[in-house]
Parts: structure tokens; C-alpha cells; sequence
């Protein structure tokens, strides 16, 4: 979900950006460097976009339509599984607490436990 959002503010970027890019790149000597420094917030933008698409291999960019579609579909897959998600972090909280009571009814304190990891350890 996370790369999708990631993905989608990068399109945004480069399709409000593109056309000042393309200005930019059709310039040449000085007029290109006032022009940049005109435009540098756009055209960095712009090219940071294009590092992302090309770090992902992307050849075509993908509809925002359809990456919106897909966000959608993870949240409710995402939905569906907190309760089991809830359900296992309560059992892992009962069995940490149910170890900690036994290590306290047992004595065993934090200079023993990585004693004995130490040990285990060669």
C-alpha cells in the first residue's frame, strides 16, 4: 500500500510538471540555466519522478484509475484481516506475559538470561 501511495504522489508530480520539463529540455545554453532557476521546485520534481519510474523499471505509467483501484482493494483485504491480526497480538501478549510470570516465579533474572544466550552462543 505503501509503494501504491508512493507511486501515485510521484504520476501527480510528473504529469503537473511535464510540460514545464519539456519546456526546460527544449532550451539550451544560458536560457535553459534562467530558465531552471526559475523552475527548479518543478523540474527537480520532475526528474525525481522519472529516477522513481526508472528505479521500478517502469516503461508505461499505470492509470492513477486503476493504482486508486488497487489501494482499494488492499484496504479491504486489509479490513478483513485486523481481526485475526488482533486476535494473534492478544494471544502473543497473554503468552509474553504468561513467560515473564514464569521467569519471575523462577528467579531468573536479565544478568542470568544472556548468560545463558551467551553461552548458547558459542
Amino acid at each position: 500500500m505503501k509503494d501504491i501511495s508512493e507511486l501515485q504522489r510521484h504520476i501527480g508530480t510528473y504529469s503537473k510538471n511535464r510540460e514545464v520539463y519539456a519546456q526546460y529540455r527544449k532550451l539550451t545554453g544560458r536560457k535553459q540555466a534562467k530558465f531552471y532557476e526559475q523552475h527548479t521546485s518543478e523540474i527537480e520534481g520532475c526528474q525525481a519522478a522519472k529516477r522513481y519510474f526508472n528505479s521500478l523499471g517502469l516503461k508505461k505509467l499505470p492509470s492513477m484509475q486503476s493504482l486508486k483501484q488497487e489501494y482499494a482493494m488492499l484496504q479491504a483485504e486489509n479490513k478483513q484481516r485486523y481481526p485475526e491480526y488482533k486476535q494473534a497480538k492478544a494471544k502473543m501478549i497473554e503468552l509474553l506475559t504468561a513467560k515473564n510470570n514464569v521467569e519471575r516465579i523462577l528467579g531468573v533474572t536479565g544478568k542470568e538470561k544472556n548468560r545463558d544466550r551467551q553461552q548458547e552462543a558459542r
